[in-house]
């Protein structure tokens, strides 16, 4: 996930490679290397065994269509393919006609985004968006995204600071082949209920704060209302909030699902299992049967801005006759060709709807390579990077940029896309 190639390894590829999205240039390191050493966990010694613990309470797809958080009320959350449905929330935002910020997934690559919002802060020209979407690490920025300058040094930080070890442990559940409770202790740190206030206030003045995972029994993703779930207030609120963001990340059989507390319309109890939402896009903007144009959604903005935390141009890089290898680097092309076409059948949404499309991405700007996932000083430079971009006006192109679009040469990449510019100078 990095600039421009992928790693290898088992974590690499089939774990990091959705949440972390497309890895890192250069040679990689074995699959172990920059992981978090095994160690005593704080885990909850009195959990069930493995055994009860993947019990799981049977329910239809009709008791899941009808289910709503446990303890908690209102519209929280909608089928993220449901057209009526996102119509029907976004009618409701009194602040969707301001620009829109869409973040995608890509892990560590996230610092691309972190600096690129600190740097837009200090050009003076950074919007207030009225939709912010997160998917994956996009669903970790957007809340501090959505409360503005005001949460850049907490963003910095939060891309800067960390290490593997401070996202998951080897070795752990019936679930996934890592446990992610290090990433979980930090979501806890961070998502506090002074955030929660903070957003609910936003969410008051006509904004919405919208984050995607994917149901894993029902295959469909989900669109949660953070602003609303901010907005109860509640011990019950805050960990629902915390847990949307975990599940978000969660890469399936890589990283533990996350499981969520429901209630039927007939008092039913029983417990959701949402994972990446990643899984089912890249980025979020609108359900996919609009994307595709097989039906028609109104978005009251003109301007979406979509930063693209990855790189999605195919590079060369010999792989090794392992599994591991030959995983890593077909998961690498899948990912970059599933990114590729969002960006496609996303701009000619736009086209059909009168959108401004703003496509930030890594780009061959950026050359740095990290040879272990969470690499700190890799971090920092794509930080960096990303700041230097927001802060000058250079990290929007119109459109998919140009160099995104394989031509099939080994040579210099040609498109017809503008050159990087930032809307507030045209």
């Amino acid at each position: 996930m990095s600039g421009s190639s992928t790693r290898h390894g088992l974590l690499y590829a089939a774990g990091l490679v959705a949440m972390l999205s497309v890895a890192a240039p250069g040679e990689a390191a074995p699959a172990h290397a920059g992981a978090p050493a095994r160690t005593a966990s704080p885990r909850d010694s009195s959990k069930a065994s493995p055994a009860r613990a993947s019990e799981r309470v049977p329910f239809t797809a009709g008791d899941a269509a009808e289910a709503r958080p446990d303890g908690l009320k209102g519209q929280l959350r909608i089928a993220a393919d449901d057209t009526k449905a996102f119509q029907s929330l976004i009618d409701g935002a009194s602040a969707a006609a301001d620009p829109w910020l869409v973040l995608s997934g890509g892990g560590e690559n996230g610092a691309f985004a972190a600096g690129l919002l600190n740097g837009w802060s200090k050009a003076g020209d950074r919007p207030d968006f009225g939709i912010i979407t997160g998917v994956s690490t996009g669903a970790m920025i957007a809340p501090f995204a959505f409360l503005g300058s005001s949460a850049d040094a907490t963003l910095a930080r939060a891309y800067t600071e960390i290490s593997a070890a401070d996202v998951f442990e080897f070795g752990g559940t019936n679930e996934a082949l890592t446990d992610t409770w290090p990433l979980k202790r930090r979501i806890d740190r961070m998502v506090t209920g002074k955030l929660l206030a903070d957003i609910a206030a936003e969410h008051a003045k006509g904004r919405r704060l919208l984050v995607a995972t994917t149901a894993v029994d029902s295959e469909r993703p989900v669109l949660w209302d953070m602003g609303a779930i901010a907005s109860e207030g509640s011990p019950k609120a805050l960990d629902l909030f915390r847990s949307i963001i975990l599940a978000s990340s969660a890469v399936p059989g890589v990283f533990p699902p996350v499981m969520i507390d429901v209630v039927g319309t007939d008092g039913k109890r029983f417990q959701e299992m949402h994972a990446d939402g990643g899984t089912t896009a890249p980025f979020y903007l609108a359900p996919e049967a609009a994307i595709l144009g097989k039906a028609k959604v109104r978005l009251p903005t003109r301007t979406v801005y979509l930063v693209v935390n990855n790189t999605v141009t195919p590079d060369f890089q010999m792989a090794t006759r392992t599994t591991l290898s030959v995983l890593g680097r077909a998961m690498s092309a899948a990912i970059k060709a599933q990114t590729r076409a969002a960006l496609a059948l996303t701009e000619r949404f736009a086209e059909r709807n009168g959108l401004d499309l703003e496509v930030a991405e890594i780009d061959n700007r950026f050359t740095r390579t990290s040879s272990a996932p969470f690499d700190q000083d890799y971090m920092k430079a794509l930080f960096a990077h990303g700041e230097s971009l927001g802060r000058d006006g250079t990290a929007f192109s119109r459109g998919t940029p140009a160099a995104s679009i394989p031509t099939g040469s080994t040579g210099e990449r040609v498109g017809s896309a503008e050159s990087p510019t930032s809307l507030a100078r045209r």
